[in-house]
């Protein structure tokens, strides 16, 4: 071989890769040798495939998985930066949100967020019928299914001759977060008599009592408003005779002029 091939120990070594990492990189297609001796089986990669090789690695050290490297290396070098800084943004929002599961999990260690916790009320919750709409979601998808659902709701019962405007609830049947889908239910209250349709179920709520705290601006949004959750359900093991039992729930508009309240039912 001419000076401008390299052994794969030794490519492996310019680039920083080592021979395991060489051979896999073989195996998937993303680093072929330029070469290999039919009679010692010896590897030997290009001085031009160098510049391929460090980008592999430095995309590695991402933690991106092999087929997105695939994907990824191949790209006009403005579209690839494009996609990186795409990855990095979601890769920010996502430490963000881990660290504030983290302040939630030392907030629960610690009894709780105090001042929201005394702000806690209850509330008697009379029996209504309500028609609704659930739906699998994750996070990022929740606010367009919500909206969505809440037009499709207040367009029905307008139609119907109904009153549309009275408050919509959010409930939370499931986990729901960035990396898995859960059942969530848009609903709304409505008098007389009505029939379901299409993908929109009716039933009667019962007459109850609710934990509930108007949600101030900054815990509006995920991952913030967990501690509201939290601090309802604090106030619930700070409690020796009632119990939180059901799903917990939004209540859009909220108390006080807010833009929603989180409840959860309760019983004696």
């Amino acid at each position: 071989m001419t000076d401008s091939y390299f052994l794969a120990g030794r490519f492996g070594a310019a680039t920083r890769l080592s021979p395991k990492a060489l051979r896999l990189y073989a195996e998937q297609g993303l680093l072929v040798p330029a070469h290999v001796d039919p009679a010692t089986g010896y590897r030997y990669y290009a001085a031009t495939q160098a510049s391929r090789a460090r980008l592999i690695a430095r995309l590695r050290q991402l933690g991106l998985p092999i087929a997105r490297i695939a994907r990824l290396i191949d790209l006009q070098p403005d579209v690839r930066l494009a996609e990186l800084r795409a990855w990095l943004e979601v890769q920010s929002k996502r430490l963000e949100d881990q660290r504030e599961l983290v302040e939630a999990i030392i907030r629960q260690s610690s009894g709780g967020d105090d001042p929201l916790v005394r702000a806690v009320a209850v509330r008697d919750v009379a029996p209504s019928k309500i028609v609704y709409r659930q739906h699998h979601v994750t996070v990022d998808a929740l606010d367009a299914f919500t909206q969505s659902a809440e037009t499709e709701i207040r367009g029905y019962l307008a139609q119907s001759g109904k009153s549309d405007d009275g408050p919509m609830t959010l409930h939370f049947h499931e986990p729901v977060n960035h990396d898995g889908k859960g059942l969530v239910e848009v609903a709304i209250g409505y008098d007389g008599s009505l029939e379901p349709t299409g993908d929109l179920r009716i039933r009667l709520q019962p007459a109850g009592r609710e934990a509930f705290l108007a949600v101030a601006e900054p815990f509006e949004t995920f991952p913030a408003v967990l501690r509201v959750y939290d601090a309802i359900e604090a106030w619930f093991e700070q409690s020796d005779d009632l119990s939180c039992f059901g799903s917990p729930y939004e209540i859009y508009p909220g108390r006080g002029g807010t833009r929603f309240d989180v409840a959860y039912p309760i019983v004696r």
